[in-house]
């Protein structure tokens, strides 16, 4: 192999490097930082960028995309001198690549180191109830904090969430005894107002009960009353019938009333549920000469009624034709 061959293959070789160092190409969601002789000059954005060869380097390769950091588990005091297991996470988002490659060093480390003191900072001013049920406001005053700390290094804090907030073992079987205690005393004041609405409705069905059972009664009442005195018109008008007929001097009107009298008092003692017996009177006879006294005066009454209805005359005869009468017979 001469000289010439191995020259041509050296300046190959170089102009390869060369090229791989002038040009670069950068990703989606990336970004290069430039620098001249160890200083920053310049950014490079996502696609191909050309550097000066033998002069300009690529310094720090940015993430520009939102990444996800752990905060790790620390044991933090509260107001209350709880002490409380306390770990999250964080979301972050380079915005100025040149200000978070230079102005802090191993930024995720430094983020990481910037939530755990703050949310020592937070918790340890809450009470233990407080931090149990307010994670949302823990998690808005830790982002307001890291946010503005973090700003001066071109990063923004998007979220910041707790993961997961564990109390001493006391305190928490302190907890469960009172959450138990808590579901009893809802259980007792449920079953209370149970009872409570059960005996309102009850009382309210009986009042409704007692209502209607009284307009029945007031009904019922109305329309006794009515038929007594209907039965008492009726027994009135009888009277005066029989009164007249008495003044007629009708002794079968006084049969009539006495009988009546009779055949009900006799009726009344057989259907008292005290009498097992029933002994009829030996006095038959006056019984049935009654009976044939109401029934002369019924005979009575319709002879009455006959006399009193006109007789229907005849109509009288047509005459024929030739204008003379026949003989009658």
């Amino acid at each position: 192999m001469d000289v010439t061959t191995i020259f041509a293959g050296v300046v190959l070789l170089l102009a390869i490097v060369l090229l791989i160092s002038v040009i670069k190409i950068v990703p989606q969601g990336r970004e290069f930082t430039v620098e001249r002789f160890g200083k920053y000059t310049k950014t490079l954005s996502p696609g191909i960028g050309f550097l000066t060869p033998f002069v300009e380097r690529v310094g720090r390769r940015m993430n520009m995309m939102e990444q996800v950091l752990d905060v790790p588990t620390q044991e933090v005091i509260t107001k209350d001198n709880a002490m409380v297991k306390v770990d999250g996470i964080v979301f972050i988002q380079v915005m100025d690549s040149a200000r978070a490659a230079y102005r802090v060093d191993d930024l995720p480390y430094a983020i990481s180191q910037l939530c755990m003191t703050n949310l020592r900072t937070v918790v340890g001013s809450m009470e233990l109830d407080e931090v149990l049920s307010q994670r949302d406001s823990i998690n808005t005053r830790l982002l307001h904090v890291i946010d503005a700390a973090t700003e001066p290094w071109g990063v923004k804090v998007n979220r910041i969430e707790i993961k997961d907030l564990t109390p001493p073992t006391d305190i928490t079987n302190a907890m469960a005894r009172q959450m138990k205690a808590e579901r009893e005393r809802r259980a007792v004041i449920t079953e209370a107002d149970g009872e409570k609405s059960a005996a309102i409705a009850r009382a309210e069905g009986a009042k409704q009960a007692a209502i209607l059972q009284a307009e029945g009664r007031k009904e019922a009442a109305f329309r006794d009353a009515e038929a007594r005195e209907r039965e008492a018109e009726a027994e009135a008008r009888a009277t005066a019938m029989v009164s007249e007929a008495i003044a007629r001097g009708d002794v079968n009107a006084i049969n009539y009333f006495v009988a009546q009298k009779y055949v009900e008092a006799f009726a009344e003692l057989a259907r008292s549920p005290q009498q097992r017996t029933v002994i009829v009177p030996a006095e038959m006879g006056a019984l049935v000469g009654t009976i044939a006294g109401i029934g002369e005066m019924v005979s009575l009454a319709k002879d009455q009624n006959s006399a009193a209805t006109p007789p229907v005359r005849p109509a009288p005869p047509r005459r024929p034709a030739g204008g003379s009468v026949p003989p009658s017979a």
